[in-house]
């Protein structure tokens, strides 16, 4: 899946494809980094990025042993692919090398130069091999500090600082939008570190932080990972309390494992162990991606060999084609994270506040209904009580109750969609076979009731579906529908006992505007996707005088007929929310929540709908 065109070339041209086992020198000297001003680089501002992370690669590194060609082709894979897969911070989980020896740090060290050349945004942190691991990060000057000390990373832009000792660090990237903080811990950071880092989160109060460190939890063979001594010490010591933490990566141990550990304010923790040393090649620099998707609150996860990818398929021995890639559950998943509430605690998002009517009064609105008339959530809409139309054209609403209705068949409530202009909606609590529930229509001799709308038309509606919606049988229920069938229009084509216009779920919860237009004997039909229950949705219904076009949340739908539509039959009657009907009689009430509901004389770009 990643041997893409370019990438290929790339390699080809780095001396990576089909070459064999090759020395630093060979590896690392075929490369000719790129000039900085041609290179792509990451979008900030993209919802969707990637955290790159690199576990123990002590193996490749260890005396007169060892290979560093799989993690250079890893560096440069990541630098190939940082534009298209939006790679924004790269991340070493410690054990770089085997012994803690100056040689192999050296030798490790002049691989990262493939890093350092372009200024690529990275962390390291020292492991239990790259230093003497009976000491804490108080141990004083070493090999590890001469190599990846404080002052490699300075020239990169998302370096922010160090503990006195060196051994800790911390970074900040900037993605989606916003700040994301890295911190790269020793393998046994010190009370006085502890401390640093608490520094570090009170300086930066509404950021969101991953910690990287070598040693926190272990995992047994199903995966399931639990804090080793050491880590529930970081656990207790500053983890717990510390909000803004809310994933940690680090290596040493293996099996590859994870779990959620909740947090003192009651929040869920992501800690995950990732390390591949003990498969073939010494893991060979086998990388985990994080790629993050804020739209769609998930991170999802997978684990790739870009070494061997980098060699020709032909050529890869029986070994190197098992581990091209890990795809079973430890190694390959999707972590469902609510980034929003997550970070709630310290980074809240203010709601957007209501709107008032007038703003919403665009040019040529003929009618405007919203339910935040101040009633309390819960209580029913009276009988007959009419909901002003707020165009100020008299197209005002009024409650009807099917027979046998009850008067909490339709309510206020306080639900209501993020970008709503009002606070507020209306549940419907209807149904078929019988007929049940009540529904609003518009007043005798409302002008809209006679409008044909041959200009052109925008109708819009916020919707939420109850859950067991499609459990409960209300199959083809109306959202808005003009009252009389095509017949009483003089429609004689497809089924005349259709409603004139009517915009409705189908059975497996999918939108359909049906109409009767001006220009046609038959109906004309648009149909959306079906639309998930539980969730505030906008709809719009677009015609520009012509052609009608289906929006969801904005994005414009498929399935819009390029037959000319124009204007809307009309038998002079009353407009329904919440009611469907059928040869002139209502057979069902709508079920769920609608919110705002605006009609305008002409088409609307998006930009100008209710909700933007």
């Amino acid at each position: 899946m990643y041997e893409t065109p370019s990438r290929r070339n790339f390699l080809a041209g780095a001396g990576l494809v089909g070459a064999g086992l090759v020395g630093a020198g060979a590896g690392i000297g075929a490369f000719t980094p790129t000039p900085a001003s041609a290179q792509s680089r990451p979008n900030t501002e993209d919802p969707r990025f990637t955290l790159a992370v690199i576990p123990d690669t002590q193996y490749l590194f260890d005396s007169d042993r060892g290979d560093p060609a799989p993690l250079a082709a890893t560096l440069r894979w990541i630098q190939d692919r940082q534009a298209d897969e939006n790679i924004v911070f790269t991340t070493h989980l410690g054990d770089i090398v085997e012994n803690a020896q100056a040689s192999e740090l050296a030798a490790a060290g002049e691989v990262f130069r493939i890093f350092d050349r372009r200024r690529t945004p990275y962390s390291v942190l020292a492991g239990n091999h790259d230093i003497n691991p009976s000491t804490t990060d108080q141990r004083g000057p070493s090999p590890y500090l001469d190599v990846f000390g404080p002052k490699r990373f300075r020239p990169l832009a998302t370096y922010r600082g160090a503990t006195p000792d060196g051994y800790n660090t911390y970074h900040v990237f900037r993605a989606a939008g916003r700040e994301w903080l890295v911190l790269a811990l020793d393998w046994r950071p010190s009370d006085a570190t502890l401390a640093w880092v608490k520094q570090v989160l009170k300086a930066h109060p509404r950021t969101p932080v991953v910690l990287t460190t070598h040693d926190l939890v272990s995992a047994d063979d199903s995966g399931v990972a639990g804090l080793s001594d050491h880590g529930q010490r970081l656990w207790d010591g500053l983890i717990k309390d510390s909000d803004q933490i809310f994933l940690t990566l680090n290596g040493h141990y293996w099996p590859p494992g994870r779990t959620v550990l909740r947090n003192a304010a009651g929040r869920d923790v992501h800690l995950h162990i990732t390390n591949y040393q003990d498969r073939y090649y010494g893991g060979g620099a086998m990388l985990r991606l994080y790629h993050f998707d804020l739209a769609r609150n998930t991170i999802d996860v997978e684990t790739i060999s870009p070494w061997i990818l980098g060699r020709e398929p032909s050529k890869r021995n029986e070994l190197e084609q098992r581990e091209v890639e890990l795809t079973d559950p430890a190694n390959r998943f999707s972590l469902p994270i609510d980034f929003t509430a997550r970070f709630a605690g310290f980074a809240p998002v203010p709601p957007r506040a209501p709107r008032g009517p007038a703003a919403m009064l665009t040019r040529g609105t003929l009618a405007y209904w919203r339910f935040d008339q101040g009633r309390a959530d819960g209580s029913a809409v009276p009988e007959g009580m009419r909901i002003q139309d707020l165009s100020g054209r008299g197209n005002h609403l009024v409650r009807v109750t099917l027979p046998g209705g009850a008067p909490d068949a339709l309510r206020w409530s306080a639900e209501h969609d993020g970008d709503q202009p009002a606070h507020a909606s209306l549940f419907f609590d209807g149904g078929k076979q019988p007929a049940r529930g009540a529904y609003l229509r518009t007043v005798d001799g409302a002008p809209i009731n006679d409008a044909t709308l041959t200009n052109g038309y925008t109708i819009e509606a916020f919707v939420k579906l109850p859950a067991d919606v499609l459990a409960t049988n209300h199959a083809w229920m109306s959202i808005l529908s003009r009252f009389g069938a095509g017949a009483d229009a003089g429609k004689t084509g497809d089924d005349p006992a259709e409603p004139i216009a009517t915009l409705s779920m189908s059975d497996g919860m999918a939108l359909q505007w049906a109409v009767f237009p001006l220009n046609r004997n038959g109906m004309s039909t648009n149909w959306g996707h079906e639309m998930s229950a539980g969730q505030w949705f906008h709809v719009a219904v677009v015609n520009d005088g012509r052609l009608t076009t289906l929006y969801v949340d904005g994005a414009e739908l498929l399935r819009n007929p390029s037959t000319p539509a124009t204007g809307l039959a009309t038998s002079h009657e009353p407009w329904f929310v919440g009611a469907y009907h059928y040869n002139r009689i209502v057979e069902q009430g709508f079920y769920g929540w609608l919110g705002d509901i605006r009609i305008v004389d002409h088409a609307l770009p998006p930009r100008k709908f209710l909700r933007a």
